[in-house]
């Protein structure tokens, strides 16, 4: 099934760009031009505000209900629900979680709960909106807007959501793809680990399977199904396979997530591998702690396209603050930000997070009247 979303931004569209002559183009240094330009605006970001400067004072004690696809099994759910419990404390707002502990069956029995708390809104977050129209729609009939954090393939209001925020997952993928093709200088030899179990992760598959074909100088050794819910042994030893299979021959494995690379710290990792992993790991999101460690000590990760997780948390509060007030979405959607070793020292990196220096608290503060 072909996918296709939305371009958010100038620099999805000259990926587009990029893509389309690719297919065509037999000229390599024209290609590798290109993509040397993408990694290098993606490893830049803004150290000033581009978000909404305008909107309602912030309403009074408010709760928020928080379902998550996978909390206890996804980090990047977890930081999320982390840090909106954080910035919801600090506006005295109140903060429920559920999870669905990644099971479909239970997204309709968590929206049943949330409704139930009769919150002034709820957060949807790694699932496929379209799947839960019944319950969306259940909740807005009684006045509950819900929102999504990645819960469908564009931003803004769409699929029954008041709006839905988050990176652009595609944009995301290509930029793993990109940094593999730049930093191999047109010679990658690529095994992808490739994640179907929601729209999001399916979406980043495949910008980085597009991107490693449109490589002609490149290989793409293998695509690999691996899903979340699989036990992290099982995960090891898919990983160390593939290393015996192409040897020499494998020199990038790109990852949906840093989930998968975090495993190779355990202390089952040596053995899967025979020692040490020979290849580049660079992943399409989210930018853990461990990812970050990993990049800054140059031991195996090679990039990671990170989420700005505690400016989202904040954005989600602004969001959920203008559907309260009957106002339109803020609209606002940040650039893709690929962390490497040549910018990790920048926007909390030296901190293992990706938390913009750009005055975010400042302005919604200011918004909200604070």
């Amino acid at each position: 099934m072909k996918l296709i979303i939305k371009s958010f931004t100038l620099l999805a569209l000259l990926l587009g760009s990029l893509g389309a002559n690719a297919a065509t183009d037999d000229d390599p240094t024209l290609l590798l031009s290109k993509a040397s330009a993408r990694v290098a605006h993606a490893t830049s970001f803004k150290k000033y505000w581009d978000g909404p400067t305008t909107g309602p004072k912030l309403a009074a004690d408010k709760m928020i209900v928080f379902i998550g696809a996978n909390i206890a099994g996804d980090p990047s759910e977890q930081k999320l629900s982390d840090d909106l419990k954080t910035v919801t404390a600090s506006v005295g707002w109140r903060f429920y979680p559920l999870d669905s502990y990644g099971l479909q069956s239970r997204y309709a029995e968590s929206f049943s709960r949330a409704i139930a708390l009769k919150p002034a809104a709820i957060i949807f977050a790694g699932a496929d909106a379209k799947g839960e129209a019944k319950s969306i729609a259940a909740a807005t009939d009684k006045k509950i807007p819900v929102i999504g954090w990645h819960a469908a393939l564009a931003t803004g209001p769409v699929d029954g959501l008041y709006t839905n925020i988050g990176t652009d997952p595609k944009e995301a993928g290509q930029l793993a793809a990109l940094l593999a093709v730049v930093d191999s200088k047109g010679k990658a030899g690529v095994v992808i680990l490739s994640d179907a179990s929601s729209v999001n992760l399916a979406t980043k598959s495949t910008g980085m399977i597009e991107t490693v074909k449109q490589c002609t100088t490149c290989t793409l050794l293998a695509v690999e199904e691996i899903k979340s819910t699989d036990k992290p042994e099982q995960i090891l030893q898919h990983m160390g396979a593939l290393q015996k299979q192409y040897g020499p021959r494998l020199t990038y494995m790109l990852s949906t997530n840093d989930r998968f690379f975090d495993l190779l710290a355990s202390p089952a990792a040596a053995g899967a591998f025979g020692g040490e992993p020979s290849f580049q790991a660079i992943a399409a999101g989210f930018g853990s702690p461990n990812a970050f460690q990993r990049i800054h000590s140059k031991k195996v990760q090679l990039g990671t396209v990170a989420e700005p997780m505690i400016m989202q948390a904040w954005q989600l509060v602004d969001e959920a603050n203008r559907a309260i007030a009957g106002d339109k979405p803020s609209g606002y959607t940040p650039e893709s930000y690929l962390v490497t070793v040549q910018n990790i020292a920048y926007h909390g990196g030296l901190n293992n997070t990706f938390d913009p220096n750009n005055g975010y608290q400042d302005a919604y503060k200011k918004i909200w009247g604070r």
